[in-house]
């Protein structure tokens, strides 16, 4: 596989409900795509899921756009690979930048599947088609409107409930979620609001059962969420310290969580992804998939990633409609009523990209070749 050239391409999307984490309030986002072309002229999808400031991540919208064009997709183009699996080492030399990389990385990779004629979760090794879903809902103005919004996706048939918490977000919201919905699979994600400091409020919430405590501690942590996890029944899951298949392992030695979220950006591509699935699996440590208000393409790669055999708990992939008012794909991607999603039997990711709507969305885009 020759690639000829990389096109990046920056869409503002509006969404359709604000969403907040402990980093703040999201109402829009920026998001860019990364098309690849090879010699045939066939080409393939991929996105850059970074948010539009450094808080989850390092990497940024702006940022990311000026490491992929400059650095990394020079690296790529004109390269021969003999498959989408070394891709990643062509951009090695690099060190972090991993959402800059998985963009590219994951693009190529629909790009080889749609060459084989295969869809991509096959192409993957995957071995589940059938997905089951969960949802993200971050945190409201009131708990009475987080209530009605959690009852909107139950109704729906998701199969797991995430909220947002935070120190001023936690065990009233929960007790009040756990007397409305009862024995719910319900999550708390605290996208790194917490510290040891806060221990006996952390360990308060294991009256409630949760499936998990998401990434309670700081972002670069698997020493403390080891002796978190030691004083508190309720699993954790680690999130923005595993990007990598030696964190994965080094983790699992220290006991640092239970659960750990598997997100392409955040370790760089479905080749790491596939590595990090293996480990874990190895370790009979469950997977699942995290999101970052991708678009439809992201949304597909991580649909696709999301049929390995480790992926065991129902992840972040849900449909379209609950983030945009018109997606970039077509189909838009939907749940069917018990909150599950059958990955597509077409070539690559499965979907057809609305270059139009692309076009209308867009703010910039460049070539490289």
């Amino acid at each position: 596989m020759l690639i000829k050239s990389i096109e990046l391409i920056e869409i503002n999307l509006p969404l359709v409900h604000f969403f907040e984490t402990s980093f703040g309030r999201t109402y829009e986002r920026r998001i860019i795509l990364v098309r690849v072309e090879d010699a045939d002229g066939a080409e393939g999808w991929g996105e850059i899921t970074c948010g539009e400031s450094p808080g989850y991540s390092d990497e940024w919208t702006d940022s990311a756009w000026v490491t992929a064009e400059k650095i990394l997709a020079p690296m790529v183009v004109g390269q021969e690979v003999a498959s989408a699996a070394d891709v990643w080492n062509l951009m090695k030399w690099a060190r972090g930048h991993r959402m800059a990389k998985s963009g590219i990385e994951t693009a190529c990779w629909d790009l080889e599947a749609k060459k084989h004629g295969v869809p991509l979760w096959r192409h993957l090794g995957g071995v589940n088609q059938v997905i089951e879903c969960g949802v993200s809902i971050g945190i409201q103005d009131s708990i009475a409107q987080l209530l009605e919004k959690i009852r909107v996706e139950v109704e729906a048939g998701y199969k797991r409930i995430k909220i947002k918490i935070s120190p001023s977000w936690d065990y009233d919201v929960i007790k009040a979620v756990r007397a409305e919905f009862g024995d719910i699979l319900l999550m708390g994600d605290a996208n790194s609001a917490y510290t040891l400091a806060d221990i006996d409020k952390l360990k308060s919430l294991d009256e409630f059962d949760l499936m998990m405590l998401e990434q309670p501690l700081p972002h670069d942590d698997i020493i403390d969420h080891a002796k978190l996890q030691r004083e508190i029944k309720t699993p954790i899951c680690l999130d923005e310290p595993i990007k990598s298949p030696e964190d994965a392992r080094k983790a699992i030695e220290l006991k640092s969580g239970k659960i750990i979220n598997l997100k392409n950006g955040r370790v760089g591509g479905h080749t790491q992804s596939k590595m990090i699935e293996q480990i874990c699996r190895e370790a009979n440590m469950p997977v699942w998939c995290g999101g970052m208000l991708e678009s439809g393409i992201g949304r597909a790669h991580n649909i696709a990633i999301s049929t390995l055999a480790g992926f065991r708990l129902p992840g972040d992939v849900s449909a379209s409609k609950r983030y945009w008012h018109e997606d970039i794909i077509e189909p838009a991607v939907e749940v069917s009523s018990d909150g599950t999603i059958t990955a597509p039997e077409s070539p690559g990711i499965g979907f057809e990209v609305k270059r139009d709507q692309i076009n209308r969305v867009a703010v910039r885009n460049v070539l490289i070749n």
